[in-house]
């Protein structure tokens, strides 16, 4: 099979299509025949060799696709062969033809969400339900600011946050983009490249404030984020590239906290939860993954600096 290899830590172009031997499925594995893969901006950091995680090399990058089940191994009960999945992790690595996974580690695909949907589904949409219910821990009638909202990560939580009876504020930094979070749910949307964007939002608010955030580039918007908190709000950071410096003080008169969070930290049984309400939402039209660009396999290097640039518009998918 046909798989992108990367035998040093570098740029994009240290990943080139290469030649390899099928995996094998062991007892409780299935081997996914791949449609569409899902690039994610941590899948650059890890090639570049500079995130916390370093896998052995060479290595496939790549953690989500869509696929077809090839075939299962001893005492795989949940899936059979033939069977439309989504893949939330693997064992070998998505960019490639095919890819070995843990019976756990793939969902069903409801017949609706097309393969290159379905491959924007695990890092985007687990990041979203994460970030807003698990570690922000929002309710109903609360009010949340998503800050950067025309991405993957983004238009999830626009949709999640919309279906949770959240009041949804967003920024993009484009006219589509703005479009495209209002299409998706968003009550309000502002330029995050105007000067006064956030007088606005606080008009919006009343001067009360947000009581969630979700920050997809923290090194340039932490500081800001804390002083458009309500009184108990959370910014959760989902996004990252540098260092800042802030003000705590901004954070104790509002008794706000900064959150992190990491798909990695997730435990099983809370990872189960949020595949499980991602299948309903899927199932039920609430979730619509939104595909910015579909590339071939071959030019993964071409979507890992796609994947970095300013003016986000949905998913990027590879295609093998």
């Amino acid at each position: 099979m046909k798989a992108i290899r990367v035998r040093e830590f570098g740029g994009p172009e240290v990943m080139r299509l290469e030649e390899i031997a099928d995996p094998q499925v062991g007892p409780g594995q299935v081997l996914v025949k791949v449609k569409a893969v899902g690039v994610n901006p941590v899948d650059t950091y890890i090639r570049s060799g500079t995130y916390s995680i370093k896998p052995n090399v060479p290595y496939t990058p790549g953690s989500d696709a869509a696929g077809v089940i090839e075939s299962v191994g001893a005492g795989v009960t949940r899936v059979k062969a033939g069977d439309r999945v989504y893949i939330a992790g693997t064992i070998t690595g998505s960019y490639a033809e095919k890819t070995l996974c843990n019976e756990s580690q793939v969902h069903p695909l409801p017949p609706q969400i097309s393969f290159a949907q379905g491959a924007a589904i695990n890092t985007p949409y687990a990041t979203a339900y994460r970030a807003l219910f698990q570690r922000a821990k929002a309710v109903a009638g609360e009010t949340v600011f998503v800050h950067g909202a025309s991405g993957g990560v983004g238009i999830a939580a626009v949709q999640l946050a919309r279906a949770g009876g959240l009041r949804v504020i967003g920024t993009a930094g484009t006219e589509k983009g703005r479009a495209l979070v209002m299409e998706q749910g968003a009550h309000h949307v502002l330029d995050h490249r105007v000067p006064d964007y956030l007088k606005q939002l606080m008009t919006l608010t009343e001067g009360h404030g947000v009581d969630v955030i979700l920050e997809m580039l923290a090194n340039v918007n932490l500081g800001k984020d804390l002083t458009i908190l309500a009184h108990g709000g959370r910014v959760v950071v989902i996004g990252n590239r540098g260092t800042i410096e802030i003000n705590p003080r901004d954070t104790m008169g509002r008794d706000a906290a900064i959150l992190g969070m990491a798909l990695f930290n997730v435990p099983e049984r809370e990872r189960a939860s949020i595949h499980a309400a991602l299948g309903a939402g899927l199932s039920n039209g609430t979730l619509r993954p939104v595909i910015g660009q579909e590339l071939p396999l071959t030019d993964a290097p071409k979507a890992h600096k796609a994947v970095l640039e300013p003016g986000a518009y949905g998913k990027i998918v590879l295609v093998p």
